[in-house]
């Protein structure tokens, strides 16, 4: 399955260089990637707020939330509870909910882009979304309003988020996960406990960072904080159409062998 995984994904990323700017080519937008991100002043929306529109990647763990978030290793084990250990023993790569097109949680991210849209532009913004490429398309939505977190809000994916702005930070507080989501490949658990607060800072022209305070008593003897960077994607790129769906079957009833619950083939 993370063999299947790592090739589509390479096929898709390698298709996203091809497809989405034809004008330019491939080659030249590597090259544009490979010179890192675009340099200049933070940009603001005409009410002074710090804008964080544009498409980004990365700004979340993929593979390792303790080595990609900055902590030492072992730091992270020796932080988590006896129930978690186990729990987490008991997982491999291919129990993965993230590879069976089911959402990824935060604050983890994927290899592909995601998209911030603050509404309205004109003034202060009452909402925010997080728009995903990756798996399953999905989206974030997070109420700007004042609004307060529900008492007992039901357990989803990405949970119940608010936010406001401390200084030129986006503050991202929330609360009612699921424990459905891995934080990584690796299986690192969270409890329906899980707190996050998201602190988001647009550094210049390309680049944000996200620090995220992990607090789950249910998971984790006390809070802890990761850092991640996100990047600007080059002009011209897109979010594009990413269908995976659960237990999908279409057409692979043409490959001889293959096992749609493994996702392996037999030779």
């Amino acid at each position: 399955m993370r063999t299947t995984f790592l090739i589509s994904a390479l096929a898709l990323t390698t298709f996203v260089l091809s497809a989405q700017t034809p004008e330019q080519g491939q080659s030249s937008i590597s090259t544009q990637r490979r010179a890192g991100p675009p340099s200049g002043p933070v940009p603001r929306l005409p009410d002074g707020t710090i804008d964080l529109s544009g498409v980004w990647v990365g700004g979340g763990p993929i593979n390792d939330i303790e080595r990609e978030g900055g902590l030492k290793p072992g730091e992270l084990d020796a932080l988590m509870l006896p129930s978690a250990k186990a729990l987490m023993a008991t997982r491999d790569v291919t129990q993965e909910p993230h590879n069976r097109c089911l959402p990824m949680g935060v604050p983890r991210t994927t290899p592909f882009p995601f998209r911030m849209v603050q509404t309205p532009t004109h003034k202060a913004a009452t909402h925010l979304f997080i728009l995903q490429e990756g798996n399953i398309h999905s989206y974030r939505q997070v109420f700007m309003d004042g609004r307060k977190h529900p008492p007992d809000p039901d357990p989803t994916w990405y949970g119940h988020s608010i936010g406001w702005w401390e200084k030129d930070t986006l503050v991202i507080d929330t609360v009612g996960y699921n424990d459905k989501f891995w934080f990584d490949r690796r299986g690192t658990p969270h409890s329906e406990q899980l707190h996050t607060i998201e602190r988001w800072t647009r550094l210049d022209l390309g680049r944000m960072e996200n620090k995220v305070t992990i607090d789950d008593p249910g998971a984790f003897t006390k809070p802890f904080t990761v850092t991640f960077m996100a990047t600007l994607s080059p002009p011209g790129d897109e979010l594009m159409e990413y269908i995976c769906q659960e237990n999908n079957q279409y057409g692979v009833h043409t490959i001889p062998g293959f096992n749609p619950l493994t996702g392996e083939t037999k030779k």
